[in-house]
């Protein structure tokens, strides 16, 4: 790709749309698990809320490793290898669940397993994906490119769950999640067609273990320093708590048990809720040089939890029901891509190449490491108050996380091309090799 290309040169650069396309169809893929899994959990394991919640949990703690994932990372020199592995890898490990399923052995235990495996190999993913791609995408094109991929994103949130829900009902829960596993080999086959000069990284000095604690404590310490990632990292972590509370599964067992919904139905709300995301992907570059980066995050950041509180009103008849769940969700999914795309475009702005997989696994650490404590509390919210109560905290709760925001520099920042990046260890530069966007496979 030519560097400084305009925003339309990125449909023309072939490397740009093999990745594009490999987290698309990843993306499709894992609709169709976030229906599947936790109605394996549900309707085949007869799993109680405090029991999908901990599903939920066991799938994001490995984030709680990003640090040192993010500083091990940093040290390969074949970021585009790794995702490979771990595209395949997640795929072995989800061709067990119909395996076992087939052979009478499925239980809650390899349920479990499953969730923490291919969660731990999506850190990994998500720590060499940002510095790979700030060998593909140049700073000028950030923004769209963001868009480009939050949109496929948000398409699969349309498709996906329906699809997930059909297979479900046709299928059974554990056949249909066949589709994500095939979704992961498609993914790794695209990434490895995809040339790229990656530079060795710099040799590390001393033993590896202190080197690495060292690495990653680097990596830590540059978010905590500069400002607009330490007021992006308190209000992420802050909204994801929240919004955790209410994960997928809480939300599948919401419609499921409160709502009466059908698989498919169920899917086909989601879905259909999920064209929020996909307007907000299509309109976050727009709206962005209207109000400014900053006012879009910050609306965002109100956007996104708020609408928790329409669902949780839900009820009446099976339309009624469904149709205000599905306009909640739409009107979420049009918040988070507003907050998504602007505030990954500027994190990777503020961040320098040489710290890039540190600085994602120390925000993943504390960001994506609160959301299983945040869906343990949920279940024990759901247990103790029930399904609506949670909704409700998740709206109220989320919707505070503004307030890292207002005193921040982040606010005030019209554009990628001006703003307070004298925190930085170096300027944003317009090479096409200061930055990358935001990881859009799967750690979002």
């Amino acid at each position: 790709m030519t560097r400084g290309a305009g925003r339309d040169s990125l449909w023309r650069d072939p490397r740009f749309v093999r990745c594009w396309a490999s987290s698309a169809v990843s993306q499709f893929g894992d609709r169709v698990s976030e229906v599947a899994v936790p109605l394996i959990a549900i309707g085949v394991l007869d799993a109680s809320a405090g029991q999908v919640a901990w599903l939920t949990a066991l799938a994001w703690a490995p984030n709680l490793l990003a640090l040192l994932l993010g500083a091990w990372v940093d040290g390969r020199a074949h970021k585009r290898r790794l995702l490979v592995v771990t595209d395949l890898v997640r795929a072995v490990v989800l061709l067990s669940l119909p395996l076992a399923y087939l052979w009478g052995a499925l239980t809650l235990g390899q349920l479990y397993a499953v969730a923490l495996l291919t969660g731990l190999a999506g850190v990994v993913a998500g720590c060499a994906w940002m510095p790979l791609f700030a060998r593909l995408v140049p700073s000028s094109s950030y923004v769209d490119a963001n868009s480009k991929f939050s949109a496929a994103r948000s398409a699969s949130f349309i498709a996906g769950p329906a699809a997930g829900g059909g297979l479900v009902q046709a299928l059974g829960a554990p056949v249909a999640v066949i589709a994500d596993a095939v979704s992961f080999l498609v993914s790794a086959l695209l990434l490895n067609r995809i040339a790229v000069d990656e530079p060795a990284p710099a040799a590390r000095t001393g033993a590896a273990l202190p080197a690495l604690l060292r690495d990653a404590r680097e990596g830590l310490a540059f978010v905590v320093r500069q400002p607009v990632l330490r007021a992006a990292l308190g209000c992420s972590t802050t909204v994801n708590f929240f919004t955790f509370l209410a994960g997928t599964g809480m939300v599948v067992l919401f419609a499921d048990r409160e709502l009466g919904l059908s698989p498919g139905a169920i899917g086909l709300t989601l879905g259909i809720g999920a064209g929020g995301s996909l307007v907000g992907a299509l309109t976050a570059p727009r709206v962005s040089r209207r109000i400014g980066v900053g006012r879009s995050i910050t609306i965002g950041a109100v956007l996104f939890p708020a609408p928790f509180a329409l669902a949780a009103i839900a009820g009446g008849p099976t339309w009624a029901a469904a149709g205000l769940l599905g306009a909640a969700y739409f009107l979420v999914g049009l918040g988070v891509m507003w907050f998504d795309v602007n505030l990954n475009s500027l994190q990777a702005v503020v961040t320098p190449d040489a710290l890039r997989s540190r600085v994602v696994g120390a925000y993943s650490t504390v960001n994506y490491g609160i959301r299983p404590l945040g869906a343990l509390a949920g279940g024990a919210l759901a247990t103790a108050f029930g399904l609506r109560a949670t909704l409700v905290t998740v709206a109220v709760g989320g919707v505070l996380s503004v307030l890292w925001l207002l005193p921040s520099p982040i606010p005030g920042i019209r554009s990628l091309d001006t703003g307070p990046w004298h925190g930085t260890a170096e300027p944003p530069s317009r090479t096409g090799e200061s930055g990358s966007p935001g990881h859009p496979a799967r750690t979002d």
